[in-house]
């Protein structure tokens, strides 16, 4: 009987692995047109799927997803939430590598952000600009112009800083950050280590929601 029971249990708890497993499908072609393929975990080289640089519209059924330039997950990565993407715009024939990721554990890899513009400084988790303002600045303008934003902490939605949807480069003093482009941490995200990051290329202005993950 204890044998039935412990049979019953393992196929149930394999069955609720499966049920909450995430689930990515890329497309060759924007609006989910051309080849596809349907990805259950990580994949750290797309050339096993003959599916390598050639994704260029995403649904995304369950789960978070990191898609990554290279493969390894190494380089520019973006993440992506439940939901459907008809392009990549800045990202279109790039991804090399995908992997499904926990809400606070995203890591960009290399540190880099939109165009691996960060100038980086990892001493002590502190970027360069530490000790002048908080641990995350966004400015309204590249090359860290116009008006500012300085955020000690998580921000569900920028509506409250009067700052949605506007900023067009970052500083990051302290710790590393998620940025993304709807309120409560939703849609495309992207993740910056300390550093000065002068330009957010096709993530300007559509920043609505950033947190820290550590």
């Amino acid at each position: 009987m204890k044998n039935i029971f412990s049979r019953l249990l393992t196929t149930t708890l394999l069955l609720a692995g499966v049920a909450h497993a995430g689930e990515i499908t890329l497309y060759t072609d924007d609006n989910f047109g051309g080849r596809s393929v349907t990805v259950r975990g990580a994949t750290p080289d797309l050339v096993q799927q003959g599916f390598n640089d050639r994704t260029s519209s995403v649904i995304v059924r369950s789960g978070s997803w990191e898609l990554c330039q290279h493969a390894g997950f190494q380089g520019q990565c973006m993440t992506l939430q439940r939901g459907e993407y008809r392009q990549l715009k800045g990202f279109n024939d790039q991804v090399s590598s995908v992997r499904e990721v926990g809400g606070r554990d995203r890591d960009d890899r290399d540190g880099r952000g939109p165009g691996g513009h960060g100038d980086r400084d990892d001493r002590d988790g502190r970027g360069p600009g530490y000790g002048r303002g908080e641990a995350i600045v966004l400015f309204a303008q590249a090359n860290f112009g116009g008006r500012r934003a300085e955020l000690p902490g998580d921000v569900r939605k920028l509506d409250d800083y009067d700052f949605n949807d506007r900023a067009g480069s970052v500083i990051v003093n302290e710790g590393r950050w998620e940025l993304c482009e709807h309120a409560n941490y939703g849609g495309r995200c992207i993740v910056l280590n300390p550093g000065r990051y002068d330009r957010l290329d096709d993530m300007n202005n559509r920043i609505s929601s950033v947190r820290r993950l550590r």
